[in-house]
């Protein structure tokens, strides 16, 4: 069984939204919407200030609040413990959203709620979700957390990271490296 996670060094994102456009064109988001963005965060006090540039999405939680509170059991845990959203059985109530601590949902104009996947269309046929495939300063990184030997798990047990929002119990599987 494999637990699937992103890794992004923080050191080397540069904010270019090359995954924000992958993405859209990928899953095809309407305009006006986004399944990732871009979040910089200023950190310190002068003269030790650090920016951190993050790509944020959804974060596929262990303990996904998401799935826990869906009525109709739209929001659900996929292989891998990707976190996805059944189309055609979202009522749009919007409890999801709610409960998301990431921000990391939207309504679709379709009325059904929308987020990242992973792109686990691309993941089951061997390829990397398109955010991934795309970054010009190869700053991210998908893979199985269960695996040692995968790239992520190996980032993860050399260098500092943190994830968002630890708190919030979820669990997240999106980390970046410090």
């Amino acid at each position: 069984m494999s637990r699937y996670a992103m890794v992004i060094d923080t050191r080397l994102c540069v904010g270019c939204m090359d995954c924000v456009v992958a993405c859209k064109t990928e899953n095809r988001v309407p305009e006006g919407y986004n399944r990732d963005w871009i979040t910089e965060e200023l950190r310190g006090v002068y003269p030790d200030v650090r920016l951190e540039i993050r790509s944020e999405r959804c974060n596929h939680c262990d303990r996904p609040p998401c799935v826990s509170c869906c009525p109709t059991g739209a929001s659900h845990v996929h292989r891998g413990g990707v976190v996805l959203v059944t189309h055609d059985q979202c009522i749009g109530c919007k409890a999801c959203i709610a409960a998301c601590p990431y921000d990391a949902r939207f309504v679709h104009p379709d009325g059904y709620v929308d987020k990242c996947t992973f792109c686990i269309h691309r993941v089951e046929k061997g390829l990397k979700p398109a955010c991934v495939s795309v970054c010009p300063t190869h700053c991210m990184h998908f893979g199985d957390l269960d695996d040692p030997q995968s790239d992520v798990s190996k980032l993860l047990a050399s260098r500092p990271h943190h994830a968002l929002i630890p708190e919030s119990g979820a669990r997240p599987h999106v980390f970046y490296l410090t």
